[in-house]
């Protein structure tokens, strides 16, 4: 069994070193795609012979609006291992729709605590009176290494103050920030709850102003010249759930390189395999897919376990 950065059991994989191939994550994704619950049996042979992937972007409990079929957690990890997934970064839906953020903080903390693979990345609202606690909370007593924001859902710009704040705080502590650019397709959403997409457009010249700030976007649809301003700016991180069409991800690594991608499956929302498969079927080298699915997630957080 693999050990994460702590020398503590992964998710699940094998020790054995092994050079990973294109073939290797699409025979995962294509046999545990055909499989409801994936066995022990199962998730040792498609485990065994290749390095763990890392899923840096994956949520627990329920989303409020429908029932998601891996919502339970054990069903999730043992979908992700499966998979290969040695280590997932893990948010929580009720870090959306709580007001006492401490207290969905403390249960996502609990929930992870068997699987020591699953790393919690606490939910911070800056609109709320004691952030900073909140904040605070994460960084000392849950060792979070990195903290999730939902300014859709929380009612912020990304130009409000108490945004900057949060990010010198961040920057200062060594603490990754991930912003969730959207949940779901407006198609989709609850008529009672409309959330646009949030406007990343103060977002450069923010990061530019603040030494040591890491910035992790997730769920964008970034194509195009949408990726301009953020070519030059290499502490801004992507991940691979929504990026659309099969030319998508590559079309990303080659506007940003490929040590700012990382992969990022949107689970349970999402199923996981559609963004493996989708990192498989862009024009990517074995040596571009390995750095999306395991180095590029692996090198950021040894990088902040360092400054932390």
């Amino acid at each position: 069994m693999m050990r994460d950065g702590n020398n503590q059991p992964s998710i699940g994989c094998s020790e054995q070193p092994h050079q990973m191939h294109r073939r290797d994550v699409l025979k995962s994704a294509a046999v545990v795609a055909a499989t409801t619950i994936p066995s022990p049996a199962v998730a040792k042979e498609l485990s065994d012979g290749h390095p763990p992937l890392i899923d840096t972007n994956v949520s627990l409990f329920r989303w409020p609006f429908r029932r998601l079929p891996l919502d339970r957690t054990e069903v999730l990890v043992d979908k992700l291992r499966a998979l290969g997934v040695g280590q997932a970064w893990a948010g929580s839906f009720e870090g959306i729709f709580h007001r006492d953020l401490a207290s969905a903080n403390g249960r996502l903390f609990e929930e992870c605590r068997p699987y020591p693979g699953l790393l919690p990345v606490g939910s911070i609202n800056p609109t709320l009176p004691g952030w900073q606690r909140d904040l605070d909370q994460c960084l000392s007593k849950f060792r979070m290494f990195a903290i999730r924001l939902h300014p859709g859902y929380h009612g912020y710009d990304l130009s409000d103050e108490s945004f900057r704040e949060l990010l010198q705080r961040t920057a200062k502590a060594g603490c990754l920030v991930q912003v969730v650019v959207t949940m779901e397709d407006p198609r989709t959403q609850s008529a009672l709850v409309r959330v646009q997409d949030v406007d990343l457009a103060p977002l450069p010249d923010l990061v530019s102003s603040i030494e040591g700030c890491r910035i992790h976007l997730l769920n964008h649809r970034l194509r195009g010249s949408q990726l301009e301003p953020w070519k030059r700016l290499n502490k801004v991180y992507f991940d691979t759930a929504r990026v659309e069409q099969t030319d998508g991800v590559a079309m990303l690594l080659r506007a940003v390189g490929a040590s700012r991608v990382m992969l990022g499956t949107h689970a349970p929302f999402l199923i996981p395999e559609a963004a493996l498969v989708r990192c498989c079927e862009s024009e990517l080298s074995d040596t571009e897919i390995r750095s999306v699915v395991t180095e590029s997630a692996s090198l950021l957080r040894d990088e902040l376990s360092r400054r932390g």
